[in-house]
């Protein structure tokens, strides 16, 4: 499983950059990751936990939002996953390596699937 080098969280073009061991490099637009949010609530129950991500997420955001699509930190969990806490305070989501990895939003990723 691949794993981060590097996560950086870029404010100004609201995204989420993380460079992996395998010498890749993810772009994830933070409105995309929010509409992903693995936890329970966002998903919809625990029935439908363990999908695997959707990465056509990222092109099925909302005219109107009604969630909060700003960061205001990044919590790591463990060797595995990181937890972000959103403006409007929702913190529940753990986006663990394989999953971010899974949802890779580049060209590159999105022919493999």
């Amino acid at each position: 499983m691949p794993r981060p080098t590097a996560i950086t969280l870029d404010r100004t073009r609201k995204l989420l950059i993380i460079s992996w061991d395998e010498g890749h490099q993810s772009e994830y637009p933070l409105a995309g990751l929010r509409e992903a949010c693995p936890c329970v609530e966002c998903r919809g129950g625990h029935e439908n936990m363990g999908a695997p991500p959707d990465p056509d997420v990222f092109n099925l955001i909302p005219l109107a939002p009604t969630k909060s699509y700003a960061v205001t930190k990044i919590i790591p969990v463990g060797n595995y996953a990181l937890q972000p806490e959103w403006s409007d305070g929702h913190h529940t989501g753990i986006y663990t390596w394989a999953y971010l990895r899974g949802l890779c939003p580049c060209a590159e990723c999105r022919k493999r699937r």
